[in-house]
């Protein structure tokens, strides 16, 4: 794995939050990711009081200390080296899969986030998510063997994970991420998941909207940051930018987007529902023209979120050039409750048909 530690400016973003991601994680009752997600938790305890610090910053000393086979911290207690020691001997008996690994990693998370009482951009994004962003980006690659992936705004590197572990396993590819993130303790977190999944990606520690030097992708997936970005002075030179005040961050992220997407690559992104109906949706459409293809909108379903305002779709773009072309027609619609799991399957069949009638022809 190649990490590029380069700092930038961080995001003033407000974040409309669901509690989706606690309720799947609750329902997980695989042995082995409750035997990793306990190691990670006696370990991480023990750290947190021997440290008086918070859940997040005990936690990446945990997953550094797994990394390397030892505590390195250093002003630990014997009682409390060899504690960790015992952790990292457990762990390392423990013969897991890399989504097995992910998900209890995810829980730590998310019991670190409410611990620390964590702003919402620590937030993962749920697995049901996660999982229909991979099955779209699954039907869209069935035939490529090799496919280049970016994350502009990969959190812990949650979403970049299941996507790449996915693509891998359902249709074979070789996969190359590419994860951009700029909180530190994100990054550090996202940085050793990949490691432990022993996934190789090339991971950069900056700010997705100044100048980034990663090449262009087949494939950009995210759950995008909504809200406001503070600099404008740094977006000047971005189509999206808003006329007056501050940008919308999530505006700038698919311009972004769209500048790293190979002729004829996917974009497939978690956006406000609302998207097209704010009041800087005309710069957003204006770019998009001879840009990017709006090739589908899919509502997620409403029972996700706290109240309409905080609904999210899946928006997938494709960038003009090579053999794309615009579908006729747009994919629109939303998801049936995701505890309806047949009214899923066959939302997910219409998306298939019309993916091989409109896309794939």
């Amino acid at each position: 794995m190649t990490i590029i530690l380069e700092f930038g400016t961080p995001f003033l973003v407000v974040f409309n939050s669901t509690n989706t991601c606690e309720k799947e994680l609750s329902k997980l009752s695989n042995t082995q990711i409750e035997q990793i997600f306990n190691v990670f938790n006696t370990a991480t305890e023990v750290v947190k009081q021997a440290r008086d610090s918070s859940w997040i910053d005990a936690l990446i000393e945990v997953l550094n200390d797994i990394l390397e086979g030892t505590p390195e911290g250093g002003g630990l207690t014997d009682s409390d080296a060899d504690k960790i020691q015992t952790a990292i001997s457990t762990f390392d008996e423990i013969e897991y899969e890399p989504e097995t690994l992910r998900k209890a990693l995810q829980m730590m998370v998310l019991k670190a986030s409410k611990e620390d009482q964590l702003p919402a951009n620590y937030q993962l994004t749920p697995d049901t998510i996660g999982d229909v962003v991979s099955y779209i980006a699954s039907g869209l690659f069935e035939k490529q063997k090799n496919v280049s992936i970016l994350d502009p705004a990969m959190g812990t590197g949650n979403l970049l994970t299941t996507v790449t572990n996915s693509l891998s396993d359902n249709i074979g590819a070789q996969v190359h991420p590419y994860g951009l993130e700029n909180d530190d303790a994100m990054f550090e977190i996202a940085a050793a998941s990949f490691e432990l999944q022993q996934i190789q990606a090339e991971l950069y520690h900056e700010d997705a909207i100044v100048d980034v030097m990663v090449p262009k992708v087949d494939l950009v997936i995210s759950d995008l940051p909504i809200g406001y970005y503070p600099v404008d002075d740094n977006v000047k030179n971005f189509k999206t930018r808003a006329q007056k005040g501050h940008s919308y961050v999530h505006h700038l992220f698919l311009e972004m987007a769209a500048n790293h997407l190979n002729d004829g690559g996917f974009g497939i992104f978690l956006v406000p529902s609302a998207i097209f109906k704010s009041e800087e949706a005309k710069s957003l459409l204006k770019w998009m023209q001879g840009k990017v293809y709006l090739q589908g909108l899919l509502n997620l379903p409403k029972d996700l979120f706290a109240n309409e305002a905080a609904q999210k779709s899946v928006l997938i773009l494709q960038k003009v050039g090579g053999s794309a072309k615009q579908a006729e027609p747009v994919m629109l619609g939303e998801f049936p409750s995701f505890k309806d799991a047949k009214g899923v399957q066959g939302f997910l069949t219409e998306i298939d048909d019309w993916r091989k009638n409109y896309l794939d022809k």
